[in-house]
């Protein structure tokens, strides 16, 4: 063997690069396969986030969890659930040390970019029938033209019955569509900004194109549509005011590549995270710090509303946990450390320059810990310290946790945020952590099988801390 020079042992020394698992942990790859299998059954079933939500309390009775109570009494290693209008889900278990000394918080968002229906969304126009749609989120609207759609919802019908509507997603039922124009007439919209290819008023979808039998009538398309979903559902067409009604790409979540290493589904941002933070949260039984697992919505808009992060929804739970220990909330916050676990973009060879390559995460890396997200001079970002940071290296590097470091992109090319704002709101010490993405708010993304096994393994390994 050749000896080192003195100048590549210090470089061995001092540098360090982040390996991809397969070449570090080659083990792992099977162990990321099997564990990606229960991942893509929670996708192809919690679309939206209220079927996440019952999803995610199915998983937890199962696993003993028990609804909260705040008249009841609890100790080490006992575990609650508590869902807040069916789409925050918050799972608890408690820890072998006092509140005070602060707690675990591990907080995914499970809202997804998708079409929302209008309030009186239902028209006709030349003998086709549409639903018009306003988006959910960041998208690019031009990608949503000609993807196969499903219809998912919610509708309280006007003597309260509550009726949840899921069309589209089995093999047999009718899909829904966006049209586009043909390359051979598109001349005009070829001269659009990509922005523009569609308009978010040409975001209409087509749901039907066959009359009701009755000439006299008008808006014959229409009403043979309302037919269809009176028989089916009980609706009218005011009911649409009484819903929530959300278009999302029907399609199932797939291996991709001849090697299966990767992950292609709709919204694993972030629900990849909501799943590895729940299945971490199971995991791990007797914490020395009680630890805490939020599934919470409306982050792609800024997690506004009562289900959102910026509400008080957690801050009161937390309030009525302290209320039975006899803890002030306070000093809970004040002791406690969060993980935001949302996802970041991974380095995309096709578009590389809008990324800094030494600062951008890869697939197949492990999870990324992102210190601040926001826009240009980090506006809008939680901007984690060194001692936070220090605290989870530590714990992932404790226990054999490949991870690696990242920001969204180059300084000037945009930016996004997280949730991890909110909780530094509270005086919780808090950075983001979570999985690379390509093609991040697209109507199919992708992932990769080892960094979301290994996304879990990092909140298995927070949780023990």
């Amino acid at each position: 063997m050749t000896k080192k020079s003195e100048g590549e042992q210090l470089k061995a020394q001092l540098e360090y690069s982040f390996e991809h698992i397969g070449s570090k942990r080659p083990e792992d790859i099977e162990k990321a396969a099997v564990f990606c299998e229960g991942y893509k059954a929670f996708m192809n079933a919690s679309k939206t986030e209220r079927e996440c939500c019952a999803y995610v309390k199915k998983m937890a009775e199962a696993e003993g969890y028990r609804e909260f109570d705040p008249k009841e009494r609890y100790a080490a290693g006992d575990r609650v659930y508590f869902v807040n209008r069916d789409k925050n889900i918050i799972l608890v278990t408690f820890g072998k040390k006092g509140l005070e000394e602060g707690v675990k918080f591990n907080i995914a968002h499970i809202d997804s970019p998708r079409l929302d229906l209008k309030p009186f969304p239902l028209y006709e126009k030349d003998e086709i029938a549409y639903l018009k749609t306003h988006y959910y989120g960041g998208i690019r609207k031009y990608q949503w033209g000609t993807t196969p759609l499903a219809m998912h919802g919610t509708v309280l019908l006007k003597d309260g019955t509550k009726v949840n509507i899921c069309v589209g997603e089995e093999e047999e039922d009718p899909k829904f569509i966006i049209s586009d124009l043909l390359p051979h007439l598109s001349a005009a919209q070829n001269k659009r900004p990509l922005s523009e290819g569609l308009k978010g008023e040409e975001l209409n979808i087509i749901i039907g194109n066959i009359p009701y039998q009755d000439e006299k009538i008008k808006d014959r398309f229409k009403l043979s549509v309302l037919r269809q979903l009176n028989e089916r559902f009980g609706m009218t067409e005011l009911d649409f005011t009484r819903a929530e009604i959300e278009m999302v790409p029907a399609v199932k979540a797939a291996d991709i590549g001849l090697d299966r290493s990767l992950v292609g589904a709709y919204g694993q941002d972030d629900k990849v995270c909501a799943y590895t933070a729940v299945m971490a949260a199971f995991e791990v039984r007797e914490p020395d710090h009680t630890t805490v697992t939020v599934l919470t919505d409306k982050e792609e808009i800024g997690s506004e509303g009562n289900t959102g992060m910026a509400s008080r929804a957690l801050e009161h739970f937390i309030e009525d946990i302290c209320d039975i220990f006899g803890a002030k909330p306070r000093n809970v916050f004040r002791h406690s450390v969060c993980l935001s676990s949302d996802v970041n973009a991974a380095f995309d060879p096709t578009f590389a320059d809008v990324f800094d390559k030494n600062n951008s995460c890869m697939l197949g890396h492990g999870p990324v810990l992102t210190k601040y997200t926001g826009s240009r001079g980090k506006s809008g970002s939680n901007d984690a310290s060194a001692e936070t940071m220090a605290k989870v290296i530590g714990c992932m590097e404790k226990e054999d946790v490949c991870w690696q470091i990242g920001e969204l992109g180059k300084v000037d090319e945009g930016g996004g945020g997280t949730i991890a704002l909110f909780m530094g709101d509270m005086n919780v010490d808090t950075v983001d952590l979570g999985v690379p993405v390509l093609a991040m708010h697209a109507p199919f993304e992708i992932t990769s099988k080892l960094d979301v096994y290994h996304t879990y393994r990092a909140f298995c390994a927070f949780y023990r801390s």
